[in-house]
């Protein structure tokens, strides 16, 4: 069965960074693009940014310049490098991940950025 299991996550003043690793378990042929989409309290869950199995990448514009997206295909992992955070960057982060063909989800890992 796959898995994704986020971690990384954390309290942290405004301006700080934090990194998110997210590694895909379980028995699978391939895949391919993987992302990082968060949730704040009371709004709904957006995209943050995504990569493809190339390296492609694309990210929300209120992350441009601060977030960096990256994917270890060896470790089957994706990573989100977070500067510069702010408090309006304070949700729930989620990795997901098309495994041979279907998208799965990690259970979340919060983030808290402070003033």
């Amino acid at each position: 069965q796959v898995q994704l299991v986020e971690s990384g996550g954390g309290l942290v003043q405004a301006g700080g960074s934090l990194r998110l690793s997210c590694p895909v378990s379980g028995s699978f042929l391939s895949i391919d693009t993987m992302g990082w989409y968060r949730q704040a309290p009371g709004k709904q869950r957006e995209l943050v940014a995504t990569i493809s199995r190339g390296g492609f990448t694309n990210y929300d514009d209120s992350v441009k310049g601060r977030f960096t997206i990256s994917r270890d295909n060896a470790k089957s992992t994706v990573y989100l490098q977070m500067n510069s955070l702010k408090p309006e960057d304070t949700a729930v982060y989620y990795c997901n991940a098309w495994v041979t063909s279907k998208l799965y989800w990690g259970q979340g890992t919060q983030v808290t950025v402070s003033s």
